[in-house]
């Protein structure tokens, strides 16, 4: 017979999730659920608006592709985020270190001119500071995440 752990901040419901998250990991997951919601949202516009061409700009082929991808690779970081994967923590940095990275490399020509065009609230400073904050958090929420896994897996009362 199977049964799921349920003591300390690790509690789990009758489904095995989490009954509780403490307060800075659920802040974490939430930011990081709203800035990959965000960017889907945006990148879906972008899509409506301008089509498979929406990004056809001097970025080569490769960055518009992935521009368009991220209309995927957003909604699956956070779908497992909301589902609490540890793995997630790995895409939310693939996903955020490539697109800064893309981004940068596009407007590279207008921050050597204007540096001021960092600042601008709808231009690279949402994601250059939701990247820092990924940077920031990415360890310890993914050890949180690898313990709620852990915490997850049934215990075998056969055993031993």
């Amino acid at each position: 017979m199977k049964q799921q752990a349920s003591t300390g901040p690790l509690a789990q419901d009758g489904e095995g999730r989490p009954s509780r998250l403490p307060r800075r990991v659920l802040f974490v997951v939430t930011v990081y659920l709203i800035c990959f919601l965000w960017g889907t949202a945006m990148h879906l516009v972008d899509l409506a608006s301008g089509g498979h061409n929406s990004y056809a700009s001097p970025a080569p082929a490769p960055i518009r592709v992935y521009f368009v991808a991220l209309v995927l690779l957003d909604p699956l970081a956070a779908v497992l985020l909301a589902r609490l994967r540890p793995f997630a923590v790995i895409v939310a940095c693939a996903v955020m270190t490539v697109d800064v990275s893309a981004n940068y490399y596009v407007n590279w020509p207008q921050i050597s001119q204007h540096p001021d065009y960092l600042l601008r609230p709808l231009g690279l400073l949402p994601f250059t500071l939701f990247a820092l904050f990924v940077a920031g958090t990415a360890s310890p929420l993914y050890r949180h995440l690898a313990r709620i896994a852990g915490a997850r897996k049934p215990i075998d009362d056969n055993a031993g």
